[in-house]
């Protein structure tokens, strides 16, 4: 039936205890209709419709569908739904998100796999799935090793269908799957949620794609797992405790190997400064102000978050990119206190820079990696907290030199919006994190309540 004999009436609200969107038109004299959760999916699938007509497509007398929108029997897989997937997102992706959406399509591909005969072992799927299938760009067929390449050719007969997690009983399976780790035991609430982020945008991409008329997980009623985001406040160091750490930092490795006397500046970036870890290892002298007396100033314009090749299009472990949730070339002045400031001038006297001109280095004169520095603050943990402290999370990880220090100026009086700019954080963020590190706040209530019932006495 040719477009001219359809008729659009458009949307309209139904009248129930749930929000619901009629849509109907009219094909050679037949009503069609179709209900929406809401009233932007009813729009979207309206809009399908007057695009069709413009088109001069013909519409169905049957479903009243045009041709481009009628339902075909499923021919695209879970498992190459999601390669065409990840070729759209890996372009635009950093690389700490390329390895988030590895792992999630890893994950929601296991979970939606046929039992057919010559399943391979649950760690070769994983390993095929995580090292070759879902990292771009792919190996040719050639360079494949063999057992990979059976094991992918498997994967790619057993997936199931894409329409499948239309099915919310289905849908409700993988989402449960996403709660377990590998060996069964609960995974954290935060990979859980980071993993169910990636499969609602995946899914959001279907249907931009013509795969579903809304997201199917969307509506699935599935209780998430809670994520704590306030700081413990059991994990800030007090200045005398931050002071010993960076004082035990000093002796790890010995003086003449430096092992750590050559991180001393690095932590303590993160303690006086409250720079994150990635900016500190990408600090360069370029960026410092170092005056012989008083405070400086850190222009913070560069972070190198350690990644892993896999992830990098330049193939190097750490990425170099912009400031987080920040455009790429923006920067943001940091004032360092005298103690900082003489620090990073020790620093600059004993060790110099690298050639690219940043503080830190390892002992090859490379990019500083987390796991370089984690072990040696675990070494300096054990040296300057007595046995029962080391055992608390008292600053159980360098991030958590930052987290001392934005306590502390709070604590101290500063202005939460002063405290955020120093940070890069919004001053929501900043508060709802920190709330519990806050101290004397109880008490001032106190104070305020007896006040006010002194006045009615």
């Amino acid at each position: 039936m040719k477009s001219l004999d359809v008729k659009l009436w458009g949307v309209r609200k139904r009248n129930t205890k749930k929000p619901s969107y009629d849509l109907r038109w009219v094909v050679a004299g037949n009503v069609c209709s179709e209900q929406f959760r809401t009233k932007g999916l009813a729009d979207n699938y309206r809009s399908k419709l007057l695009r069709a007509m413009r088109d001069g497509e013909e519409f169905d007398t049957v479903s009243g569908l045009p041709d481009s929108m009628v339902e075909k029997a499923p021919s695209m897989t879970w498992y190459a739904f999601a390669l065409k997937y990840l070729a759209m997102k890996w372009p635009h992706a950093a690389p700490n998100t390329r390895d988030g959406i590895n792992e999630s399509l890893t994950a929601v591909t296991v979970a939606l796999l046929d039992d057919r005969p010559g399943r391979p072992a649950d760690d070769l799927l994983r390993k095929a799935l995580r090292n070759w299938a879902f990292v771009l760009p792919g190996p040719e067929d050639s360079d494949l090793p063999t057992e990979i390449a059976n094991t992918l050719h498997w994967v790619a007969k057993a997936s199931r269908p894409l329409a499948d997690l239309g099915d919310p009983a289905i849908g409700m399976a993988v989402l449960d799957s996403l709660k377990l780790k590998l060996d069964g035991t609960a995974a954290a609430a935060e990979t859980v949620r980071r993993k169910r982020r990636t499969l609602v945008n995946a899914l959001h991409y279907a249907v931009d794609l013509g795969e579903f008329k809304e997201n199917p997980i969307t509506v699935i009623r599935w209780k998430k797992p809670k994520v704590v985001k306030e700081v413990d406040p059991r994990v800030v160091a007090n200045p005398e405790q931050a002071r010993a750490l960076l004082a035990a930092v000093s002796y790890i490795g010995g003086y003449r190997r430096a092992r750590g006397r050559r991180l001393v500046g690095l932590f303590a970036c993160m303690y006086y400064g409250a720079f994150r870890p990635a900016e500190a290892v990408g600090v360069k002298e370029a960026d410092l102000k170092l005056p012989e007396m008083g405070w400086g100033t850190a222009l913070l314009n560069r972070t190198r978050p350690s990644v892993g090749k896999r992830w990098t299009d330049s193939g190097e472990t750490h990425d170099d990119r912009g400031l987080k949730n920040r455009p790429a070339e923006e920067v943001r002045p940091v004032p360092i206190p005298p103690q900082l400031v003489a620090i990073l001038r020790d620093h600059l006297d004993t060790f110099g820079t690298a050639k690219d001109g940043r503080l830190f280095t390892n002992e090859r004169g490379g990019v500083v990696g987390s796991s370089t520095y984690f072990r040696v603050w675990q070494e300096a943990r054990a040296l300057a907290l007595p046995p029962a402290v080391f055992a608390s999370p008292l600053a159980a990880r360098p991030y958590d030199l930052r987290h001392s220090a934005l306590s502390t100026w709070l604590n101290s009086g500063v202005d939460p919006t002063e405290v955020a700019e120093r940070a890069g954080n919004s001053v929501e963020v900043l508060l709802s994190r920190y709330a519990k590190c806050i101290d004397g706040r109880q008490e001032t209530g106190n104070r305020k309540i007896e006040e006010l019932l002194r006045e009615y006495e």
